[in-house]
């Protein structure tokens, strides 16, 4: 599903630090994988590029060659490349072995008449079996988490009336100050509804109907509406806006170089990204012992002290500073106060739902 909530994460230089001080060398494997003789393949793993790849060799690519002997090589793409692992699967031409991708993705193209993926096959290992259920697919094992979250400016709202909610984003009367929402429905779709008071359990189907009426009524206080993460994250970080729906992974940052910036959990909006491994290839076993690989919690901690995505892992949480753990999407306080992405409903409903957006920002 080619879209930009998709996309990597960036990480402050304040991150690299952090990760080239960490350990990287090789954790211990899981028990199902310790006796295993080395081996020569040579695993393409499909990322997000720059700073992904970067943090991915440093924390599971060289240490999985390290434990096992198999190569990893990352190879950049653009996000969601469904059609792309549709035309390398029908073709026959193996050029990726894996791809990450998140679970709208994954559901995309392992649901429908052909099957684009192998299945996982991995309940038995120690590590995957701890991963809690909505963060996992018979196509996919997440290994991280994404979030939408409401920012705003905490030396704009002081003494105890910040915002708290998405209705409280909405009403401008008590909440006076520039906003900013995504110019795109995913995310912004859920956003209105919450506002309109719909309870998170209840949000799936979403009411287009009463999630447009709702943005009708906040339309008119939207000052920008933004279409990249480093454009969200530059007018928070000017404050050019004084609330905003952004990507966790531009807010982070932001927080730790010094921003006034402050988050509501309330209602934000989240979802797991996995690796799936392409069918037909001729390293499926390997491909598994790698996943397997990355369900390790100290490994998580890692990679999520790096980036700013949750670990899927619950026992990573005893790796991470407590200081960043707060800010993390399935930190438990926050994830209980979340929206998981129903990876069944926007591939089903996002062309329509785009059309519709498209032309009420418009009208």
């Amino acid at each position: 599903m080619a879209n930009d909530h998709r996309k990597p994460f960036a990480a402050s230089r304040r991150d690299f630090i952090r990760l080239s001080v960490a350990s990287t060398a090789g954790l211990a494997m899981p028990a199902i994988w310790t006796s295993a003789k080395a081996d020569t393949k040579r695993l393409v793993v499909r990322d997000s590029g720059g700073v992904y790849t970067d943090v991915y060799t440093k924390t599971l690519y060289k240490p999985f060659q390290a434990a096992t002997g198999i190569e990893v090589v990352g190879v950049a793409s653009g996000a969601e490349p469904t059609a792309q692992i549709r035309s390398i699967v029908d073709t026959g031409a193996k050029t990726w072995d894996m791809a990450e991708l998140s679970f709208p993705a994954v559901y995309l193209l392992s649901r429908g008449q052909k099957v684009y993926l192998e299945p996982i096959k991995l309940e038995k290992d120690p590590a995957v079996a701890k991963i809690p259920a909505q963060f996992a697919d018979p196509y996919a094992i997440g290994h991280n988490v994404y979030a939408t979250v409401m920012v705003y400016h905490a030396d704009v709202f002081k003494n105890g009336a910040a915002p708290s909610s998405w209705a409280d984003f909405w009403n401008a009367k008590t909440f006076p100050g520039r906003r900013a929402l995504r110019k795109f429905p995913f995310d912004t779709i859920e956003e209105s509804l919450m506002a309109a008071g719909v309870a998170p359990g209840s949000m799936y189907p979403c009411n287009l109907d009463a999630a447009f009426k709702s943005l009708d009524a906040v339309k008119p206080h939207i000052d920008i509406w933004w279409t990249t993460g480093a454009q969200c994250e530059q007018i928070l970080r000017s404050g050019e806006v004084a609330l905003a729906s952004s990507w966790i992974a531009r807010v982070l940052p932001a927080i730790e170089s010094g921003a006034p910036l402050a988050i509501s959990w309330n209602g934000h909006i989240y979802g797991p990204q996995g690796f799936g491994i392409l069918k037909g290839g001729d390293n499926v076993d390997a491909c598994r012992r790698f996943i397997a690989f990355c369900a390790d919690p100290k490994r998580q901690a890692q990679v999520a002290s790096a980036l700013a995505v949750g670990p899927t892992q619950p026992e990573a949480f005893q790796f991470i500073d407590p200081k960043r753990a707060k800010y993390l999407p399935t930190w438990p306080d926050n994830l209980r106060r979340g929206v998981r992405i129903d990876p069944a409903y926007w591939p089903a409903h996002q062309d329509a739902a785009i059309e519709r957006f498209n032309e009420w920002v418009l009208s």
